[in-house]
């Protein structure tokens, strides 16, 4: 497919999945949870489909059947939140070619924000940790305050408190949560077949462009 505009000014990036490998530490930090409350754990594979739609649906998708009951999801939400604190960083890293890829953009000035399901305070510690060496104006995680993706409430604050208009943001993320949320925002939805999800579901999703690897991305970027 062939995108009608060439050039975009700036970028919301998805956190997750897009920027971050982060499977494996979301995944064994729910299992430990899953086997300290005496459930069965899942295949890290498995957390390519429990994760990305907030720490809530994670912890739903991830108890068995039965046993999805508000005291059981909410002590299971806590233990999550325990653990994933203690091994945040263990196996997390940026995706081969992102560094490089925030290099470019940055010398080209294009605006660089972060808008991620992941809870608030663990996308802003993420940042600091891992992509400290690039700008990103925001990075807004979830909050009791603003809507979760797919509704677009997050993306448009980001381009109200920058004065742009919706249009002139790129959107890259690697599920149909992120591309519906860039359809509803009015901003460009570009797919990252890197990440957590597959082609079908991120064109199902909306995606106008897909791509392969990061260094793909610069195409929309003068």
């Amino acid at each position: 497919m062939k995108s009608d505009r060439t050039s975009f000014p700036a970028v919301i990036f998805d956190l997750d999945g897009t920027l971050l490998d982060t499977l494996e530490d979301i995944g064994d930090s729910m299992n430990i949870t899953l086997q300290k409350m005496g459930f069965p754990a899942h295949p890290i594979e498995a957390y390519r489909y429990l994760t990305g739609d907030g720490v809530f649906m994670l912890a739903e998708r991830s108890l068995p059947p039965g046993r999805k009951d508000e005291i059981t999801l909410q002590a299971c939400i806590k233990e999550f939140r325990a653990e994933y604190a203690r091994r945040f960083f263990d196996k997390t890293r940026p995706y081969d070619g992102i560094p490089e890829l925030l290099d470019e953009l940055t010398s080209r000035q294009i605006t660089l924000n972060i808008l991620s399901n992941k809870l608030d305070e663990f996308a802003k510690l993420a940042a600091d940790r891992m992509l400290s060496k690039w700008r990103f104006v925001y990075v807004l995680g979830a909050r009791r305050d603003v809507p979760k993706k797919p509704d677009p409430a997050g993306a448009l604050l980001i381009a109200q408190k920058l004065g742009m208009n919706p249009a002139a943001f790129a959107y890259l993320g690697d599920t149909d949560t992120d591309m519906r949320t860039a359809v509803q925002a009015g901003m460009f939805p570009v797919g990252a077949l890197w990440g957590f999800r597959d082609e079908k579901e991120l064109r199902q999703g909306g995606a106008r462009e897909l791509i392969r690897s990061p260094a793909e991305f610069l195409r929309f970027f003068a």
